[in-house]
C-alpha cells in the first residue's frame, strides 16, 4: 500500500492521489491510472445558464455588427456615386473651359500684347516729358 500511495504520488506530481482540483478523483481500491470524474448537476446548470446567456449576447453582438456592416456598405455606396457624379461634373466644366480658352485664347495674346505696347508708350513720353 505505501509503494503504491508513492507511486501514485509521483504519478500526480505530488498532488494527494484521492483527491484533484474541481470534481476530479481517484478510485480508492483501482490502479492510480483510472479517474473518476464526478459533477455537480447545480453546478452544471449554472454553467450552461452562463454559456447560453454568453451565446446569447454574442449573437447579439453579431447581429449589431451586421447591421452596422449594412449601414456602412450603403453608406459608401452612396458615397461611391456622389463621387462619380462629382468627377463628372469636373470633367464637363473642365472641357468647357478648355473650349473657351481654345476660342478666345487668340484674343488674349491680342489684348497682351496691346496692353504692352500702351506701357511702353506711356513709359517712353513720361521719359520725355521728364526731361525738358
Amino acid at each position: 500500500m505505501a509503494a503504491n500511495s508513492h507511486r501514485a504520488a509521483s504519478s500526480y506530481g505530488g498532488a494527494v492521489p484521492f483527491r484533484s482540483s474541481d470534481g476530479l478523483s481517484t478510485r480508492p481500491g483501482a490502479a492510480s491510472d483510472e479517474i473518476q470524474l464526478r459533477i455537480d448537476p447545480m453546478d452544471l446548470d449554472d454553467e450552461l445558464t452562463g454559456l447560453h446567456t454568453q451565446v446569447r449576447r454574442l449573437k447579439n453582438v453579431a447581429e449589431e455588427i451586421g447591421t452596422e456592416m449594412k449601414y456602412q456598405k450603403d453608406f459608401l455606396e452612396q458615397l461611391q456615386m456622389t463621387m462619380i457624379k462629382a468627377q463628372a461634373g469636373v470633367k464637363n466644366n473642365l472641357r468647357r473651359l478648355n473650349k473657351s480658352i481654345i476660342q478666345s485664347g487668340s484674343n488674349h495674346i491680342v489684348h497682351v500684347i496691346c496692353f504692352a505696347l500702351i506701357c511702353f508708350f506711356v513709359v517712353y513720353f513720361w521719359s520725355k516729358m521728364s526731361r525738358k
